[in-house]
């Protein structure tokens, strides 16, 4: 966020020698889209919704053919659908529940949202030694559904459910999170306000979008379950709670929540600190760098419940912060083992910690070579950062939309729900692609057409001014100054106390 009116879109920076390199597929306002390094379109499948898109080996993609109204919950998908290279539909879910929406006829709809998995793979992006299956298995999905719960409040809520779903459409397991409200740590103060307000959002009847769980993994193979815990049993599945600030595991077999974090961070979250309307939490697979620690994608911005305050009058949403973190921790010890944010960015904190900030939506995915991609989903940026923190790719999406958002009015935007990279071999339809690295442009020199470049001012000196050029940085993106010093300020910000 905080960006001008007017900047390139497209591939900005790449450095193939840095990067893992691959395609990537994102969602857009034109589509599902796969794009090389270079940023060039491979393929776009026209009209799908990617929430979010994922690619299986092979060529095939995994995707919604559409949403059911524009208005309401923006996630509430028709279907889920397995399409080939060539847009061919091999496999349809969209037998949840019969419903019947204003201006359509009676029918069947998935209500997927958010994430799915397919059987392979536990987190949906490339590992080594496994892969999600293209020919059959199993499928998790969250799905939405309205219901009734005087226990949790007088409102028709919007709840999040956890289906598992077989490759001829049966539904096989079933999870309710709202069935297991007393589980998830709330205090009663956040009771209190869950009761009478569970959220702003009001979709298809369901006026309470309380929990809104966007993401669903199942752990997969790691060390914790060789160690002998249980709790991290690969079955099980791990998901988090964008508007209640919870992370949790659950297990596959009794439904009971056997690890958590949040949502009262003082009291269970370690030195994470307060985590704000995370988004996309899952574990680092074996033969990743970083294998069995969680990524998270702590996005800031507005969640919660409990006592009101300044930012909150009502104690929804009652927590709050205007920069987002990405997070890699020990889910033993709750230890951060790495971390990209403001200051990482290169953002002084607090007065520039807005610059990396998306309040929703966005992912993280670490690569083989220990490189993390991040989707700074808002301003549909996507790039890639060593672990030392230097972008070596990045990609700003060209594609705007409008969207109707209530109050709001129409807003415009190029927002990317998430993205994923993919290993070349994945899609054997095409060669590989040529490479070729992209220096990023010297913004201080860089025009649009018609504007002036400079120097070519006529320069007055002033009596008793000296200009002192060890200040002046010549390439902003790569921090260099003629002397390579910088000078210490007294720049009139109150510290951020940390």
């Amino acid at each position: 966020m905080g960006h001008p009116t007017i900047y390139p879109t497209g591939v900005t920076i790449y450095d193939k020698d840095a990067a893992w390199n691959g395609y990537t597929v994102l969602p857009s306002a034109k589509g599902v889209i796969l794009i090389d390094m270079n940023g060039k379109e491979v393929r776009v499948w026209r009209g799908l919704k990617g929430n979010p898109p994922k690619i299986l080996p092979g060529g095939y993609l995994m995707a919604s053919t559409g949403e059911r109204t524009t208005v309401g919950h923006p996630f509430d998908n028709l279907d889920l659908v397995q399409v080939d290279w060539n847009g061919n539909i091999v496999w349809k879910f969209d037998r949840f529940e019969y419903v019947t929406d204003l201006g359509n006829n009676p029918r069947w709809v998935a209500r997927q949202n958010h994430d799915f998995q397919r059987e392979g793979s536990a987190t949906g992006y490339y590992s080594p030694g496994t892969a999600p299956r293209a020919d059959g298995g199993n499928t998790l999905m969250v799905v939405c559904r309205n219901v009734v719960n005087p226990l949790i409040s007088n409102k028709t809520l919007l709840d999040s459910s956890i289906i598992e779903v077989t490759w001829e459409g049966e539904i096989v397991w079933q999870w309710n999170a709202n069935e297991h409200f007393d589980e998830m740590g709330f205090d009663e103060a956040a009771k209190n306000v869950i009761y009478r307000q569970p959220s702003s959002d009001v979709a298809h009847g369901g006026q309470g979008y309380w929990l809104a769980i966007n993401n669903v993994n199942r752990l997969g193979a790691n060390k914790w379950y060789d160690a002998g815990d249980e709790r991290f049993n690969p079955d099980n599945i791990v998901w988090d709670g964008r508007n209640a600030n919870v992370m949790a595991i659950i297990s596959k077999k009794t439904g009971k929540i056997v690890w958590r974090v949040g949502p009262d961070f003082e009291r269970t979250g370690g030195s994470l600190g307060q985590i704000i309307g995370q988004h996309h939490l899952h574990l680092i697979q074996k033969g990743l760098p970083g294998e069995g620690n969680f990524l998270v994608y702590d996005n800031g911005g507005w969640a919660g419940y409990g006592v009101p305050n300044p930012v909150s009058k009502y104690g929804t949403a009652n927590v709050r912060r205007d920069y987002s973190r990405i997070l890699e921790f020990d889910p033993a010890t709750l230890e951060v083992a790495w971390q990209y944010g403001p200051k990482e960015a290169g953002h002084i904190h607090p007065l520039d910690s807005y610059k990396f900030y998306t309040p929703f939506v966005s992912s993280v995915q670490r690569l083989p070579n220990g490189n993390t991609l991040i989707s700074e989903g808002r301003d549909g940026r996507l790039f890639e950062v060593t672990k030392e923190h230097k972008t070596v790719w990045e990609y700003v999406s060209p594609y705007f939309r409008t969207i109707t958002r209530g109050r709001d009015g129409i807003l415009i935007n190029n927002l990317t729900y998430r993205a994923y990279r993919v290993p070349y071999e994945w899609i054997p339809q095409i060669p590989s692609p040529d490479e070729t690295s992209i220096e990023a442009p010297n913004v201080s020199t860089f025009r649009v057409p018609g504007a002036p470049l400079g120097p070519g001012g006529k320069v007055t000196k002033v009596e008793g001014v000296t200009f002192n050029a060890e200040k002046l940085v010549e390439d902003p993106f790569r921090g260099i100054s003629p002397s390579g010093t910088a000078e210490l300020s007294n720049f009139c910000v109150v510290d951020s106390g940390e």
